[in-house]
């Protein structure tokens, strides 16, 4: 088995780093008063939501208490409200206001043009084989760790 920076798993983390770095400093130029963070954020109760804060920092892959100063910021603007979860009192769910659906929407257009940066020089074929073969492989992944894709 080959080892080194060109193997499959190098190749994919670092991909997945720079694209990240990427989006965080798309989303720091476009001037939408919001840091990568609470962007994320935004996208991903958008996708997700109404979703536990426990299950949002999972998905986001920060810490619990990191996230909360992310919601924190963001309910001050009037962007998210946390609620109690109906299933369980003691957590608490976060969901989109309807002031939020424009700035997801700002957010939205700076990820599909650093989408399509990265995939400069890519077919719409090939993007969409890249795109099955990832979801296959979160799958695969997701159900070996239990974890709900």
């Amino acid at each position: 088995m080959k080892s080194g920076p060109s193997t499959f798993g190098f190749l994919l983390t670092d991909a997945a780093r720079l694209l990240r770095a990427r989006v965080d400093r798309a989303l720091e130029e476009a001037g939408l008063g919001l840091t990568p963070g609470e962007a994320r954020a935004l996208v991903f109760v958008s996708h997700f939501g109404p979703i536990r804060q426990s299950q949002l920092a999972e998905r986001m892959s920060v810490e619990p208490m990191t996230l909360v100063g992310f919601i924190d910021r963001l309910e001050g603007r009037g962007l998210v409200v946390r609620e109690a979860d109906p299933e369980d009192r003691r957590a608490k769910t976060v969901r989109l206001t309807p002031a939020a659906q424009p700035l997801v929407e700002e957010i939205k257009v700076v990820l599909t043009r650093t989408r399509e940066e990265a995939t400069r020089n890519f077919t719409p074929e090939e993007i969409e084989t890249m795109r099955r073969l990832l979801d296959r492989m979160r799958s695969n992944l997701s159900i070996r760790s239990g974890e709900e894709v």
